[in-house]
């Protein structure tokens, strides 16, 4: 439970850290861009070459895997719908832009939605993390280094979006302090739960936590690192993806 604590505090950190970058540096989109695409390429890595193989490895059932991996996808894009429409959506950047375009101040934005999206966005990503660790293998490596490389952006662009909206420094620190407690919690959640847990539900549980991760990479990373980075943004998303999937192979 402690390499859970510990392995969870590290690949969230990186939300603190930027968060930070975002809140006293002045980064630009495309570097931000840039730096979401390989993240996000690295994620769609483990999630196809680990997650999902390991999944059905462990079940040996096409359909348990499938519903579960589509359910995670319909929890997420459900949870994302309903948490923009009460004022949650100046979370990110990309779309807190699009809300100013629309003649959206940000002034009917919600605090409390805002924290309930990094939940959203993080929880499912933290439990696979104690949750590889849980059941052993060479998946929890590869994935805490995607984690950690997609928390970065997302605290940046989470930060600047906030910032769109008036929030101070101290109420953005301390929602991502707060995603950050809960994500490590998460973490020691999917090692505790996985740890004893039959086969068939060690199956379910990640192909449902890959589909809500993939839904995320769908609706967040790829569209806000295109917007910022423009088309050579796919050839950053293909590096990530490859040094992934070199690295999977190697450990």
């Amino acid at each position: 439970m402690i390499n859970a604590t510990l392995v969870g505090l590290l690949a969230g950190s990186a939300i603190l850290i930027g968060a930070l970058l975002g809140m006293y540096l002045r980064v630009s989109r495309r570097a931000l861009a840039a730096v979401m695409a390989f993240g996000a390429g690295v994620l769609v890595s483990a999630l196809s070459v680990d997650l999902m193989s390991d999944a059905f490895e462990a079940s040996h059932s096409a359909l348990v895997v499938s519903l579960s991996f589509l359910a995670g996808a319909l929890v997420f894009v459900g949870g994302d719908y309903v948490i923009d429409h009460r004022g949650g959506y100046f979370r990110r950047h990309s779309h807190g832009l699009a809300q100013i375009e629309k003649g959206n101040s940000g002034e009917d934005s919600s605090g409390s939605a805002i924290l309930l999206g990094t939940l959203l966005d993080g929880i499912p990503e933290s439990f696979v993390v104690g949750a590889s660790l849980a059941v052993g293998g060479n998946t929890g490596l590869v994935f805490v280094a995607a984690v950690f490389l997609s928390n970065l952006p997302e605290g940046m662009s989470g930060t600047m979006g906030m910032k769109l909206t008036g929030m101070s420094n101290r109420k953005i620190l301390l929602i991502w302090s707060t995603t950050l407690a809960v994500t490590v919690l998460s973490s020691v959640g999917g090692y505790l739960f996985l740890g004893d847990a039959p086969q068939s539900v060690h199956a379910a549980t990640m192909a449902f936590a890959s589909g809500a991760i993939l839904a995320m990479l769908c609706d967040t990373m790829i569209p806000e690192a295109f917007k910022f980075g423009g088309r050579f943004v796919a050839l950053v998303t293909v590096a990530g993806f490859l040094l992934a999937f070199l690295l999977s192979k190697a450990f």
